[in-house]
């Protein structure tokens, strides 16, 4: 039987940030759609969630997601058996990085969340083409649809987050690193460094895609998902 596949929308986003490869996926097997919004804190979003999971199951994040992701690797690592991270790092926010997003939520509480969404992913992290505007009005979308409550708890708990490189030097089953080569938010060298972390991880590159390659790219997602799906792993 194929494993269940939990996947973790980033910042701002709901399933329709993998409405692309769910509807691909959902053929193979069960696919749960994990809300990311429900707690400011990374362990809190996670440890909510867990119970609510099958007993083993895939986990891919995105962005935001893929740190939530790492955090429920970290409380439950004999359950998680594959991880993806797309678009996403493993290190805490220094000061000068939690002191800038600052401005934002007071933006967002102020009745300028739109303007914080646009800059929290900005043209520029995206891949240039007739379709970039589309992907971003969806992504901004998401956004408002989640609300400004949910925005400023994810903005929180990104302030608040751990280091989560110790857990991926650990980490034993098999994982995919996937990146847009456009990503200006997370850069393709920090997301080969957090690869490079992991023994049986595995690092692809999206040529056609920035920081949400399930949108801008999602044949190249889903090809890349289906055969991390099917990738040997270690017995524990």
């Amino acid at each position: 039987m194929p494993d269940p596949l939990v996947l973790v929308p980033g910042l701002g986003c709901d399933a329709r940030l993998f409405a692309p490869q769910i509807e691909v996926l959902s053929r193979r097997g069960p696919v749960t759609v994990l809300p990311s919004a429900q707690g400011e804190r990374i362990e809190e979003i996670a440890s909510q969630a867990l119970p609510h999971l099958p007993a083993k199951f895939a986990l891919a994040g995105h962005g935001f997601g893929g740190m939530v992701a790492m955090e429920m690797l970290r409380r439950a690592p004999d359950r998680v058996l594959r991880l993806a991270l797309i678009s996403t790092a493993p290190l805490a926010d220094t000061p000068a990085e939690a002191a800038a997003r600052e401005p934002r939520i007071i933006g967002a509480k102020a009745g300028r969340f739109d303007d914080a969404i646009a800059e929290e992913v900005p043209p520029g992290a995206l891949a240039p083409g007739p379709d970039r505007a589309a992907r971003l009005a969806l992504f901004r979308q998401m956004a408002r649809d989640l609300g400004v409550d949910a925005y400023v708890r994810q903005v929180r708990a990104l302030q608040r987050r751990k280091d989560q490189q110790p857990v991926l030097r650990r980490c034993k089953a098999p994982v995919l690193v996937l990146a847009g080569a456009h990503d200006t938010l997370v850069p393709v060298k920090r997301q080969r460094q957090m690869a490079e972390l992991i023994g049986q991880g595995g690092f692809t590159v999206i040529e056609e895609a920035g920081h949400l390659p399930s949108l801008e790219a999602p044949e190249n997602v889903t090809d890349a998902l289906s055969d991390w799906l099917v990738a040997p792993f270690v017995l524990r």
